[in-house]
């Protein structure tokens, strides 16, 4: 076989290794708490922990070091299409919500406290 044979052989077979990959089906796996915006407005200011996690669930992940910070997080990695990635930190003081940031509008009355 000549030298051009063996690279059109090699170029063709890589060439279907990479076709391959969106050939096998994966399964779409959901990480993390999903949110929706509707959950993200029921949060006020001054809410105990308790309340944020029967409002929201339990966070991914609170740090050790620092229990004032919370990130809530959801990444889905569809089979087909883009990524799909949202994320929500909350930062307490002494238990109580102070504020938070993230792919989340804050809603119009998150600064009147529950007990108004």
């Amino acid at each position: 076989m000549s030298r051009f044979g063996v690279f059109l052989v090699a170029v063709i077979t890589l060439n279907g290794c990479s076709l391959l990959d969106k050939m096998v089906y994966r399964i779409d796996i959901p990480q993390g708490n999903y949110l929706e915006q509707d959950d993200v407005d029921k949060l006020r200011i001054g809410m105990t922990e308790e309340q944020v996690v029967f409002v929201l669930g339990t966070p991914v992940a609170q740090n050790s070091f620092d229990s004032d910070r919370w990130v809530y997080l959801y990444k889905m990695d569809p089979n087909s299409g883009e990524d799909y990635r949202k994320e929500l930190v909350l930062t307490f003081n002494d238990k109580r919500l102070q504020d938070f940031k993230g792919d989340f509008d804050k809603p119009e009355d998150f600064n009147q406290a529950l007990d108004q």
